[in-house]
């Protein structure tokens, strides 16, 4: 009978322990493939976030799980694994995704089954989905800043256009490159070129973006390569004898961790546009960097998309807690205003348009791998659809009064149709 009682006790202990009722979180990144560089550091980061939400009682008196998937750089293979999280493991909200081409892949499934997902990566902007918040930068909150840098301090006046082939280097260059005519830059003095995931051979694209020079014009090189093709690049730069004082890269896509896979001695001076370094010198940042580097080891560096989801995380705790509920409408409502401190100094919020604020930062690269500062400005709004094309100049998002993410300014409609280049 003893014995009985103390089961029926332990029993009872477990059902009521906050360890027994979860709240699901899925993690929805590359592990494996091309893009393992990049999003791996993402997958670990959600674990910390998560581990330490724990460590202060969870949230709504329940305990957080990780629940992690393996899309192995297969795009197509994000939705599967997405609608996996929603309808097996029945997650409450996914963290996921670093290319353009996943997240599409993904947009139809987490639309369906009213999903609820936090992008972490800069983008190339031009759509809008409710069940989507968009915590990494839109182009006027790295491309445009980028190019200007270019223009009005550096005096390029030849432009490079190098991407990886797919929607994100793409859509940003086709904004680009209409920002630059607009500027003056003559059609002829831009060139694009686009290569696969995973890219090697970068012998001729190098030699014709030094022969773009040969008329003694300053050029300069905007990138969107992606993932791990970036070390074939920059070894074939370093391989050309090319500094940053020859022809200046800027890299979109590019940071920390990528770096700490090469050799950065030849790099020195090459610049990055993202809206977070980790040599950023404020309290918040030194907090952040130590933390990781107890939770993932001392040589592990942190990165701009880390501080996305550090922020992207702690918006929707604070919403599900303002909301009382992880219901994907309530949480969506209860997000929007939603601040909180972001890691360089001054603080993030929650546009309606499902868009951050954040601060505009160019770092140069360093001997060891790290970002000197050299730009910062104060929080931009993030802009869902671009201001340089004319199709979207007469766009705008606005999911909390509109409930439209393609409201058309000048018909006073709501188009339905997502735009996707």
């Amino acid at each position: 009978m003893m014995k009985r009682l103390l089961t029926t006790a332990a029993l009872a202990a477990l059902i009521a322990s906050p360890a027994a009722a979860q709240i699901k979180v899925g993690v929805l990144h590359s592990l494996s493939g091309t893009m393992a560089i990049s999003e791996t550091t993402l997958k670990d980061t959600m674990l910390m976030l998560i581990e330490q939400q724990n460590a202060k009682g969870g949230l709504l008196g329940q305990q957080l799980e990780a629940v992690v998937v393996d899309p192995a750089s297969d795009w197509p293979l994000f939705a599967e694994k997405a609608r996996e999280l929603l309808t097996v493991h029945n997650v409450d909200v996914i963290f996921g995704n670093w290319t353009s081409v996943s997240r599409k892949s993904v947009l139809p499934v987490i639309e369906e089954l009213n999903g609820l997902l936090f992008y972490p990566v800069q983008y190339e902007g031009e759509e809008s989905s409710k069940n989507v918040f968009y915590t990494g930068a839109a182009p006027n909150q790295q491309a445009i800043p980028a190019t200007d840098y270019f223009l009005e301090e550096l005096g390029v006046e030849k432009f490079a256009l190098l991407g990886t082939d797919y929607v994100y280097p793409r859509t940003t260059n086709r904004i680009l490159e209409q920002y630059l005519k607009d500027k003056g830059i003559a059609e002829s003095d831009i060139f694009v070129n686009y290569t696969p995931f995973g890219h090697s051979d970068w012998s001729k694209i190098v030699a014709d973006v030094v022969a773009l020079g040969a008329d003694g014009k300053k050029v300069g090189v905007i990138s969107t390569i992606n993932g791990d093709a970036n070390i074939g690049f920059y070894k074939e730069l370093a391989a050309a004898g090319v500094s940053a004082d020859d022809i200046p890269v800027v890299a979109f896509s590019v940071g920390e961790e990528e770096l700490s896979g090469l050799d950065t001695s030849n790099l020195v001076g090459h610049l990055a546009a993202w809206n977070y370094f980790q040599s950023a010198d404020t309290p918040a940042n030194a907090e952040f960097i130590k933390a990781w580097k107890a939770f993932a080891g001392e040589n592990r560096v942190t990165n701009d998309p880390m501080e996305a989801h550090y922020i992207g995380f702690n918006m929707w705790v604070n919403a599900v807690t303002a909301a009382g509920t992880t219901d994907v409408d309530a949480v969506r409502s209860a997000m929007y205003g939603q601040k909180f401190p972001n890691l360089t100094g001054g603080e993030a919020e929650m546009l309606v348009n499902h868009h951050l604020s954040k601060p505009v930062l160019i770092g140069e690269i360093r001997a060891d791998g790290q970002f000197d500062i050299i730009s910062q400005t104060e929080p931009v709004p993030g802009d869902a659809w671009t201001d340089f094309l004319p199709e979207s100049a007469v766009l705008i998002s606005d999911w909390k009064d509109l409930g439209c993410g393609m409201y058309n300014t000048e018909t006073k409609t709501c188009v339905q149709i997502q735009s996707n280049y």
